[in-house]
């Protein structure tokens, strides 16, 4: 038998949430320029409430412009008009989404999850069938874990398992810091839109940011739990 080292994990890619849709005409003329200056491998469709034919018809507006530009586009929830939209999958909270959605999205389309408070949670999530496992996301009440926990969540399942697994980053050094654990993901969002020198700018940084932190971070280990091991 031989003892060959795992390959090494490919460098994390970035996962783009948008800000909540209503009008999606801005966000239209802004993606092709923002996708083209970063690695991004997703855009995450975070759709106002509305009615189906509505929600439906902002999918098939936007999904053109982040497909040409080879990127994914996952509607988050509503699985149930992610085809008719044209879209890539969804994203879904918690196993029993999950478990009701599946048979619809796959094989075709992408089925990732969130809301998995506990390791088991996450492991059943893997057992039927998620694309992706997403950790760090804030609950219905807006808490989340702290970013040392996030970070060794990310680190315990990409030591383990086979599935992708998403760090939802609020700020630049949690980018950093979830891509040195081993996140395959790094989902930003609102701190992306909100930055006063423009969102391409924020993309570009975190993009280096995350490569960085991949490049630079010993096989095997956690940086981010160096100090506590």
């Amino acid at each position: 038998m031989s003892n060959k080292p795992p390959p090494p994990r490919p460098a994390p890619r970035l996962y783009l949430a948008t800000p909540v849709v209503d009008d999606p005409a801005s966000l239209i003329a802004e993606l092709p320029a923002l996708l083209a200056s970063a690695d991004v491998a997703a855009v995450l469709l975070r759709l106002k409430e509305t009615d189906q034919r509505t929600m439906i018809s902002r999918i098939k507006a936007l999904a053109p412009p982040v497909q040409k530009a080879g990127a994914a586009l996952l509607v988050d929830g509503h699985p149930e008009i992610v085809a008719r939209g044209g879209a890539d999958g969804a994203h879904l909270t918690g196993l029993a989404a999950l478990e009701e959605a599946a048979p619809s999205l796959k094989p075709d389309r992408i089925a990732g999850v969130g809301g998995l408070a506990t390791r088991h949670d996450s492991m059943s999530a893997g057992e039927m069938g998620a694309d992706y496992v997403l950790f760090g996301e804030p609950d219905a009440k807006g808490q989340r874990p702290s970013s040392q926990a996030i970070a060794e969540r990310l680190d315990w399942w990409a030591e383990l398992f086979e599935p992708p697994c998403v760090g939802f980053a609020t700020s630049l050094e949690e980018a950093h810091d979830f891509a040195a654990s081993g996140a395959d993901f790094v989902l930003v969002g609102d701190f992306i839109w909100a930055d006063p020198r423009g969102p391409k700018a924020a993309l570009i940084e975190v993009d280096a940011a995350i490569k960085k932190a991949h490049a630079t971070a010993p096989a095997g280990q956690n940086p981010a739990g160096q100090e506590h091991g």
